[in-house]
């Protein structure tokens, strides 16, 4: 018997959720043959078969989470030796180790009892025993949780999951401050592309105040700041929060812009984006007034300084050369990190951003 086990499915991804088996216990299999559709974080994978061989049990259920590294699949090989690159294959020993505490299912009900304790050091034991490298966790920076009892708890799964251990990060490290403004683009053509107009007028703000198109990390208390502008746009779907990158948006034309928009929306719709097409963001824009609301205090994800929140185009009166008028406003709202930048660093970003939106 030999078990496979989950792969890194790339970027160093610490677990997915099993969507759908392709193959039932029994069956035979050739190499490279689809065996499971997986979630991570980022995208639906197809998991391949190893080499060929006979299903001898299923790791898991769908809905099921796995570790990397965890069994996935143990079947009888046709090539007891045969290698892998996709993960690996381990051999199985006198006894049957495949301990199913590598499968993180619902949390348990009422009236259930659940030690931690006893749970890290069962996975810690099954983790040596399966030769899986469990790095140290440093639990100084890891916020505290607190356990409420649900009638029917429901685990959050895949993009949900990893939104909620972000956002947790976020809280537990960044130092934030929002600055909120309108501004009027009253002047503006009927029918013009406020996306594409928003983008750019994030890169000339970045020309004028780069501190904010920039890096930090806390823990060192350093920050890199960057010439290229790499823009996070978040991106609503009904599996969770994407936030693809348009890398060097200040290099593009307008049309540019509005194609690759389309495309990573498109590709967040098909759940089909690349990992690296959600890496390397150096600042961050979330149009969130397309739905509803004005204003927002947007979270800054580390090592990001800087997230912009765009709120719904509205008419405001203004008073223009001293007489009231009817103008259309874009409500602005800037979340930034104040351990690595400055009040006055942000008014200045800000005020470029709104005399490019306004010119």
């Amino acid at each position: 018997m030999r078990f496979f086990n989950l792969p890194d499915l790339g970027e160093g991804i610490p677990e997915a959720d099993i969507v759908e088996w392709h193959i039932h216990e029994g069956d035979s299999v050739k190499e490279d043959q689809p065996m499971v559709s997986v979630e991570t974080a980022k995208a639906i994978v197809e998991v391949p078969a190893p080499c060929s061989g006979v299903i001898a049990r299923l790791c898991g259920q769908p809905g099921d989470t796995i570790l990397t590294g965890a069994p996935l699949v143990e079947f009888v090989s046709d090539e007891e030796n045969n290698a892998t690159v996709v993960g690996k294959l381990a051999s199985d020993d006198a006894t049957d180790n495949s301990d199913e505490s590598f499968i993180i299912g619902a949390p348990p009900g009422i009236g259930e009892q659940n030690t931690s304790g006893d749970l890290h050091n069962s996975l810690h034991r099954l983790a040596r025993e399966f030769q899986v490298d469990v790095a140290p966790v440093n639990r100084s920076h890891q916020p505290q949780t607190v356990a409420y009892p649900l009638e029917r708890p429901e685990p959050l799964k895949g993009v949900r999951r990893h939104m909620a251990r972000t956002m947790s990060q976020s809280h537990a490290c960044v130092v934030p401050v929002t600055l909120f403004d309108d501004a009027d683009i009253d002047h503006w053509p009927a029918g013009e592309d406020i996306t594409i107009r928003l983008i750019q007028a994030i890169a000339a703000a970045c020309a004028a105040e780069p501190a904010l198109n920039a890096w930090f990390d806390g823990a060192s208390e350093s920050q890199q700041r960057h010439e290229t502008v790499n823009l996070g746009l978040a991106v609503d779907s009904e599996e969770g929060l994407f936030v693809p990158v348009l890398n060097d948006v200040a290099s593009m034309s307008g049309a540019e812009i509005r194609q690759r928009v389309n495309e990573l929306r498109a590709a967040v719709k098909e759940r089909s984006l690349e990992n690296s097409a959600l890496k390397g963001a150096t600042i961050t824009l979330s149009n969130f007034g397309m739905f509803a609301g004005k204003y927002a205090t947007p979270v800054v994800v580390p090592p990001t300084v800087c997230i912009i929140g765009v709120g719904q185009l509205r008419e405001a009166i203004l008073s223009v050369d001293g007489q009231a008028v009817s103008h259309k406003v874009l409500p602005l709202s800037l979340s930034f990190d104040h351990r690595a930048v400055t009040g006055g660093e942000a008014t200045r970003f800000l005020h470029a951003m709104m005399t490019q939106l306004q010119n």
